[in-house]
């Protein structure tokens, strides 16, 4: 089981990409890095020569289609890995875009934009969590091509990260196409990367705040939807310490049918909800609740010192998080 498969991809709303469905003339992303690949990638990725090399070394580059190529593309222990780039010439929000897909279905696991600061996905929700935190390491399990690290470190370099990952093709794939290399480069000290399974997780002292984003085979990993799970991560969290957890949602694409990701998502959060209560918190990411959202644990915090701490791109985050009701 591959217990530490980074998110997919979707952009978040408030969103200037966002078009109502009725209002659609062709299907843009809707919001949060958990989404499978836009129309118009898809078609063209399907298109693409395969690459079968076990070296993620060793890229394949297409021009089947001017916006998209393939720069790699292999098969892993753990998982069907994917890398895209699209054309900065694009017409379309993730022009000049480098995408992670895993699993068959072809959801998006990882992005980097090289000429933009903010990713306009659940990345970007991810990188306000410092604030909230005791000092201490954060923990992100799932660490995937390193978008949610990037994210952070952006903002708060001081920051200590563990980062989990089961598949080492994958974090070979985040250094070769992913700018991973020079981000580890630029903050030795306080990036450490685990090959391992994420839920087994473990640092001395414990940890301030974790990150989890954990898919496997196009679905939110099954060990989130037992309560045990959730027990043993809250015990691994210093005193007033706090986890953020991508969901997913119905934009989450499972090779396996009876995983549809709506259902999982509403499993998931009903049982965080047991073992947190009313101190848990929801960001609807999209039209509605079951289209995606992202859970964070420890109660309502004092928001105005949050976006404080925030710039102000990020500050309007704060205002969307909810109570969890069930």
């Amino acid at each position: 089981m591959n217990t530490s498969a980074s998110g997919h991809i979707r952009p978040l709303l408030p969103n200037p990409f966002q078009i109502p469905p009725s209002r659609q003339i062709r299907r843009l992303p809707s919001p949060n890095p958990t989404q499978k690949l836009p129309p118009f990638l898809l078609r063209s990725s399907k298109t693409q020569h395969t690459h079968h090399s076990k070296d993620p070394n060793r890229p394949t580059s297409t021009d089947d289609d001017d916006d998209v190529k393939t720069l790699a593309r292999f098969r892993s222990k753990y998982n069907q890995i994917k890398v895209l780039e699209v054309s900065r010439r694009a017409d379309h929000p993730l022009a000049g875009a480098r995408l992670l897909l895993l699993d068959e279905p072809g959801n998006i696991h990882s992005i980097t934009h090289p000429f933009k600061d903010l990713t306009f996905t659940y990345f970007d929700v991810f990188a306000t969590l410092p604030p909230l935190l005791p000092p201490g390491p954060i923990g992100i399990l799932g660490f995937g091509a390193g978008s949610a690290a990037r994210s952070v470190l952006r903002l708060f370099p001081a920051s200590e990260i563990h980062g989990w990952e089961i598949d080492p093709c994958v974090v070979s794939v985040g250094r070769e196409f992913f700018g991973l290399s020079s981000l580890e480069e630029r903050n030795k000290g306080n990036l450490f990367i685990h090959i391992g399974d994420a839920l087994k997780a473990n640092v001395n002292g414990g940890l301030s705040g974790v990150l989890v984003d954990l898919f496997f085979e196009g679905s939110l990993v099954p060990e989130l939807q037992r309560a045990e799970t959730w027990e043993r991560l809250k015990g691994g969290i210093r005193e007033g310490g706090r986890v953020m957890v991508n969901c997913g949602g119905v934009c989450v694409e499972s090779e396996d049918p009876a995983r549809e990701g709506g259902l999982v998502m509403e499993e998931t959060l009903r049982v965080m909800g047991r073992v947190f209560g009313e101190e848990l918190l929801v960001l609807n990411m999209g039209w509605g609740m079951e289209d995606s959202c992202l859970a964070l644990t420890g109660g309502r915090p004092d928001e105005e010192a949050w976006k404080r701490a925030l710039p102000d791109s990020l500050g309007h985050y704060v205002d969307l998080w909810r109570p969890f009701h069930g």
